[in-house]
């Protein structure tokens, strides 16, 4: 087995090299591509006019996508697919650590590192039930469906909608099409779980005409004690370690999902209790007397503001640095950039970063910063140089903040662990 790739992030990097498969030559390289080839699984990082993908198919070997290839391997286990503008990872990992936690063996495919698992990716013979993180990004260069209208899940979990990737959907409408079509491909029979407090997917819910049943999930009823929150639920209290509005939320949906599993409520809510999060999401990094620093993948706007509101709510007494790195495609096209006004009105201070090497990658134009002010319209700082980032941290930074650190990048290679020490 090897692979190609123009670049390369965590948790897949580690993941590759702890395997001896990560590749010796960042890039694509046609020689890669033989004949003797069983199969050849693309991404969408290998556009349509990519050297490898040209050379497979001149040598006319098969080729399918990631999800072409999860389903045909999990056709006689019960499918488990999250989707979502917002928190999908957080609810898969939150399935899997309850399941994890109650010995029940299950395939995954989760888009970050996840406690008590090895890999973002497994598929077995023994297990009878797959769970995966329902991305709507494109399929491939070469398929163009969004990637969770393949998996025909048996129990599907819409956590909300909010326009993202407006370079493949130009429309929300056509952003909100993309859920509808997810829920008719779920399997007859099966289960649509959604976020009843989503007005789009309560519409759809609603005029959504396939037999399958609907399942709606809501805010529980919690308090913050003493920093920690805690769900209330038939009469009991359970201490969660996860924080945030967001998260109470995202339990309740992996809660429904769990229960379709036969898993009850009380079991699943101690079992959740010990869920601390996913890498990367609201995943505490730092903390001493005087700074505490979170780094979180938030990215689209409805993800970015969950995460800064999470954190204030949190930290009511502190002043809270949102440090934002503009990094899809979506977030560094100027068209879409006014989408995230007002997504850091609970933080105290926002930075906002890009680097010029992501614009060159995705091939768009030079931003303006002070487009970007306008675009944002909330007093918001912006820099492109990591040097400038590092030091409108360090030097603003009082015994009384908490650093929320917010990408789907590495913020131009910035290192929280040094940026801690300093």
């Amino acid at each position: 087995m090897t692979g190609s790739d123009d670049e390369i992030f965590e948790p897949a990097k580690s993941n590759l090299e702890r395997y001896g498969l990560l590749p010796k030559q960042i890039g694509w390289q046609p020689d890669n591509i033989t004949s003797d080839i069983d199969i050849v699984v693309l991404g969408m990082h290998a556009k349509i006019d990519n050297p490898e993908l040209l050379k497979a198919q001149e040598l006319n070997l098969k080729i399918v996508s990631f999800p072409e290839f999860i389903y045909e391997n999990s056709k006689d286990k019960k499918r488990v697919v999250i989707g979502g503008s917002h928190g999908k990872t957080t609810i898969t990992s939150m399935v899997l650590h309850v399941l994890n936690e109650l010995h029940i063996p299950a395939d995954y495919l989760v888009g970050a590192k996840v406690a008590g698992l090895d890999n973002s990716v497994r598929l077995s013979n023994d297990a009878k039930i797959l769970v995966v993180e329902g991305d709507e990004y494109l399929t491939s260069s070469i398929d163009r469906r969004p990637k969770f209208h393949l998996y025909h899940p048996d129990i599907a979990l819409i956590t909300g909608i909010a326009w993202d990737h407006c370079n493949v959907f130009p429309t929300y409408s056509n952003y909100v099409e993309q859920f509808s079509k997810f829920i008719e491909l779920t399997e007859a029979g099966g289960s649509c779980i959604y976020f009843n407090e989503d007005r789009d997917l309560q519409e759809i819910a609603t005029k959504a005409k396939n037999k399958i049943e609907y399942i709606p999930y809501e805010t529980p009823d919690y308090s913050i004690e003493n920093g920690e929150f805690c769900i209330k639920h038939d009469g009991k209290e359970y201490k969660m370690k996860v924080i945030g509005r967001h998260n109470m939320q995202n339990i309740m949906g992996a809660m429904a999902v769990c229960s379709k599993l036969g898993i009850s409520n009380d079991s699943f809510l101690n079992a959740i209790s010990t869920f601390s999060g996913a890498a990367r999401r609201l995943e505490l990094v730092y903390k001493s007397d005087a700074t505490t620093i979170y780094r979180d993948f938030a990215h689209a706007p409805s993800k970015v503001a969950a995460t800064v509101a999470a954190v204030k709510e949190q930290y009511p007494e502190k002043n809270v640095i949102a440090v934002f790195e503009l990094h899809t495609y979506s977030s560094l096209n100027i068209n879409f950039i006014s989408q995230y006004r007002g997504s850091l009105k609970h933080a105290d201070r926002k930075i906002i970063f890009f680097d010029p090497h992501a614009l060159q990658i995705k091939n768009l134009p030079d931003l303006n910063g002070e487009e970007i002010k306008a675009a944002f319209n909330d007093n918001v700082e912006v820099c492109s140089e990591v040097s400038i980032l590092k030091s409108l941290i360090i030097n603003n930074t009082t015994n009384n903040d908490v650093i929320l650190l917010m990408s789907s990048g590495n913020f131009g290679g910035l290192k929280w662990e040094e940026l801690a020490k300093q």
